[in-house]
């Protein structure tokens, strides 16, 4: 099968991952009502389609945070994406940067931001507050070391999301014979990914924070620390401390209402990401795209408005800028592609994405990416 969409790398990874790889991947929290809306709510947005115009001189670059973008679209932090295909991390920066667009490391990836960094691009690189601040500092200052550009705080996972999907699947590290059993057989049954990942793939540990799990940073062990660790007495204020190491852009990830993304401002990050962590966190909140406009008209002058969550096409990316958004960052899509055949999947899938971005452009007389607005869109249809 030869992908031509998003949906076909979701389906050559669901053939060739594990199933609990998969359910992780594709699954949300709970009964998945904010995951359906993500997707739903963008499709019926409809853009307003015009002909007899001169587009021979089409432009989807864009500079944000000092950073020069190919197109407006980004990898976004993806925990675990080791998994999906040896050294995952790595392999993902690659294609990015072969893109011309930002790949975002997660603090949870196998690879660590010195192994990504070692490809030749810094990436930008995604922070969760940890309870730590010694091992906070330090992280950090290694993500500053390594020329990361972008430092993204992501605000909406103080403790993880009830996904029904990893407690089916085994993945939350159920214990006992069969458990076990299940999930050799998962492996044993996948002799593609068994090979490139669990053989070749090696060391299976959260590089960035193994150390902060007492040298192992285990695969396994990945939910249960996360609910131990993560910081839950965060506020606004914490940014201040942010800044004491880190003088580089800041971006918060994880805000859906107006009043955060102006907090947000007023504590002095330079960006934001309307996300509502793919809908794996709390469900039953709106969408990310319904989020987005009133957000991008409250700090849009303010702060560089970026939006993740239900984009599957590079027409949902004009979509999202039409309604105030910088920039859009995918995150199943490239874990599709990685689970699907690694770097060159995810290439193809950002190639894919910027040809139905250009289709997109031209059949809505869009030459500039940097003027797309409400005009795009038929809002009457």
């Amino acid at each position: 099968m030869r992908a031509a969409s998003v949906s076909d790398y979701r389906e050559l990874a669901r053939r060739r991952l594990p199933h609990m790889f998969f359910e992780y991947i594709d699954g949300g929290s709970y009964a998945e009502t904010t995951l359906a809306r993500n997707v739903a709510d963008m499709e019926a947005i409809a853009l307003r389609q015009r002909v007899m115009r001169d587009m021979t001189k089409l432009d989807m670059t864009i500079e944000t945070l000092g950073q020069k973008m190919a197109m407006p679209i980004g990898l976004a932090p993806v925990g675990m994406s080791g998994m999906w295909a040896r050294r995952g991390e790595k392999q993902a920066a690659r294609a990015a940067a072969a893109a011309g667009v930002p790949f975002c490391l997660s603090t949870v990836g196998l690879c660590s931001v010195e192994e990504v960094a070692s490809t030749g691009t810094a990436p930008w690189f995604q922070l969760y507050m940890l309870k730590d601040r010694g091992y906070m500092r330090e992280l950090i200052g290694r993500a500053k070391a390594q020329d990361c550009p972008v430092l993204v705080f992501t605000v909406d996972l103080p403790l993880p999301g009830a996904r029904y999907r990893d407690i089916r699947s085994g993945f939350t590290g159920s214990s006992g014979f069969d458990a076990w059993m299940n999930t050799a057989w998962d492996g044993i049954t996948h002799p593609a990914w068994l090979w490139d990942v669990w053989v070749n793939g090696r060391p299976h540990t959260l590089g960035s924070v193994a150390a902060a799990m007492g040298g192992k940073g285990r695969v396994n062990d990945y939910l249960s620390w996360i609910a131990r660790n993560f910081d839950r007495s965060v506020t606004w204020k914490d940014l201040d401390w942010v800044r004491e190491t880190w003088d580089r852009p800041i971006v918060v990830k994880g805000v859906l209402d107006v009043d955060d993304a102006r907090d947000a401002g007023r504590a002095g990050a330079q960006g934001l990401v309307v996300s509502n962590h793919g809908g794996r966190q709390l469900d039953g909140v709106r969408s990310s795209i319904s989020a987005l406009p009133a957000i991008a008209e409250a700090v849009g002058g303010e702060l560089e408005v970026y939006m993740d969550g239900g984009v599957r096409s590079g027409l949902d990316v004009l979509k999202a800028l039409a309604l105030g958004a910088k920039a859009c960052f995918v995150g199943r899509a490239w874990a599709y592609a990685l689970g699907a055949g690694g770097e060159a999947q995810v290439g193809r899938m950002l190639a894919t994405l910027k040809s139905e971005l250009a289709v997109a452009m031209i059949l809505t007389g869009c030459n500039s990416i940097r003027e797309a607005g409400r005009a795009l869109l038929d809002e009457a249809g």
